[in-house]
């Protein structure tokens, strides 16, 4: 497939810096981005169903959307969501809870970039630095886990001088532009990371008009050169057709 064009957003609940719930407005910003792949965390409906959102997002991006809650608010699920146009082949959660501390997770999916399998971890981290370091730890073990290649993408809550923890550190070659607070970014806590022989290319912060305000950060894109990866165990041809938005 040669490249992959990817993109993380923690999209606030689709309330922009003008207070607004705009969810339109939010998917009118993911078709300007116009990835194969986007991590979106925060999705959460503050008017109507979480699931309409998720429908509305799969139509701006071409994409299947592919949700998982992390907890309820409002009576409504929040959690993170993974829309990909590449075709599925599995998806799982990684389980990031740590002690008390609001419920976290990752979004652990194999899709098929031209006939090789391409592993995305998608998630969105604690605001304690302790609390991050088990996730850390988790997320090493998970890439562990499984060799297909991977991009690890989403909100790390890592402030300027804090470190990534040292096995995802490794993947981390070129640095971050800073993507929050929108108004004025000056802190890098959204990354996309890539695990060889997978190379992050190049990222760069989407600054539409729209993408400015929409949400409290700004959307990071970048550009995967997806190389020689080992072929699928799986074709595209066995992969699930396209479907609305999956509740665990």
């Amino acid at each position: 497939m040669g490249e992959v064009r990817v993109a993380t957003w923690n999209v606030h609940g689709a309330v922009g810096l003008d207070r607004r719930c705009d969810p339109a407005r939010i998917a009118r910003v993911i078709g300007e981005l116009d990835a194969d792949v986007v991590a979106l965390q925060e999705v959460w409906a503050a008017r109507g169903r979480t699931a309409d959102l998720c429908a509305l997002l799969e139509d701006a991006a071409g994409a299947r959307c592919v949700f998982v809650p992390t907890f309820d608010k409002r009576g409504q699920p929040f959690g993170n969501a993974l829309l990909t146009r590449l075709p599925l082949l599995h998806d799982a959660v990684l389980d990031l809870a740590v002690g008390r501390r609001e419920p976290r997770n990752a979004i652990d999916a194999v899709v098929d970039a031209g006939g090789s399998p391409l592993r995305f971890i998608a998630t969105h981290l604690g605001l304690g630095s302790t609390e991050r370091r088990v996730q850390f730890e988790r997320l090493a073990r998970g890439l562990r886990a499984q060799p297909t290649p991977c991009v690890v993408l989403g909100d790390f809550n890592v402030w300027r001088g804090q470190a990534l923890f040292p096995a995802l550190r490794e993947l981390d070659r070129l640095r971050s532009p800073a993507t929050f607070p929108s108004a004025l970014p000056v802190v890098a806590l959204d990354r996309v990371l890539a695990h060889a022989p997978l190379r992050v290319r190049e990222r760069r912060v989407h600054a539409s008009r729209a993408a400015r305000i929409a949400s409290d950060h700004r959307p990071l894109l970048a550009t995967i050169d997806v190389g020689e990866a080992p072929a699928a165990g799986r074709g595209a041809a066995d992969a699930q057709p396209p479907s609305r938005a999956s509740t665990r």
